[in-house]
């Protein structure tokens, strides 16, 4: 009896520690015997026969990276701080162990160099407006290099742009410049509207003599309806032009 249970409480330890319960976003990569003879294993219940048998489990789920602020210089010759973040995940969990050492850290170096090349070909108007080009080139190339490792970049999204104070302190005048010149721009159409306007209606009121007395009484109502000491009545230019005729001859 005492040497059966010398025999079966280790085989229940073995037993036990021979037992795998994987998560649904999870895969294990067995090793028997130092290769890799079938595919992923899991989720669920696994069997590893140990000691011959070995593994390591992999996390299927979208991995967030985030890539620490960079110090680049544009193609213009601007020095900016530029950071981004990455969303990728494996999609080959043999590749991803046997391939590389660690899939993390080597798609994160991949990051910042590829960040570094790119932001270093573009100027800094291009990096500022045209951002959403900028993330699909970086998503394409950091994806083909981390194709061999069966990992999958989805996104890159450039977080923030550091710019010096100076360059700060430019952009702000650039705006402030831009503003004037609309503000000016928007002024100067609205006085060609109105002169558009007031030759429309002089050119109606030359062709109508009548609705320029008509016009002449509306503007004696509206200085009647008022409290005014002084009234001035305006003439029309013929009468004027009649007396000076007169006055000639």
């Amino acid at each position: 009896m005492t040497f059966g249970l010398i025999i079966l409480i280790p085989f229940c330890i073995w037993l036990f520690s021979c037992i795998r319960i994987l998560k649904e976003y999870e895969r294990a990569v067995v090793f028997t015997l130092g290769r890799i003879l079938t595919g992923p294993r899991g989720p669920g219940f696994i069997f590893v026969f140990r000691p011959f048998e070995d593994m390591k489990v992999i996390s299927l789920r979208l991995i967030t990276l985030d890539v620490p602020p960079q110090d680049i210089i544009t193609r213009d010759n601007v020095s900016v701080k530029v950071n981004a973040v990455i969303y990728y995940k494996v999609m080959d969990p043999i590749k991803a162990v046997t391939e590389v050492e660690n899939y993390d850290y080597a798609t994160s170096q991949i990051a910042q160099t590829t960040l570094r090349s790119v932001i270093g070909q573009v100027e800094l108007d291009e990096l500022l407006s045209d951002r959403e080009k900028i993330n699909t080139r970086l998503q394409e190339i950091i994806d083909k290099q981390t194709d061999p490792w069966g990992v999958k970049v989805s996104t890159v999204e450039i977080k923030h742009v550091d710019l010096p104070q100076e360059m700060q302190r430019a952009m702000a005048r650039q705006a402030e410049a831009e503003r004037e010149r609309r503000a000016k721009i928007i002024a100067a159409e609205g006085e060609y509207q109105a002169a558009e306007k007031l030759k429309a209606a002089s050119e109606m009121l030359a062709d109508q003599p009548v609705a320029i007395q008509m016009r002449y009484l509306q503007t004696l109502v509206d200085i009647s309806a008022e409290n005014t000491t002084t009234v001035v009545f305006p003439l029309p230019l013929e009468v004027l032009s009649a007396f000076m005729k007169a006055r000639n001859q």
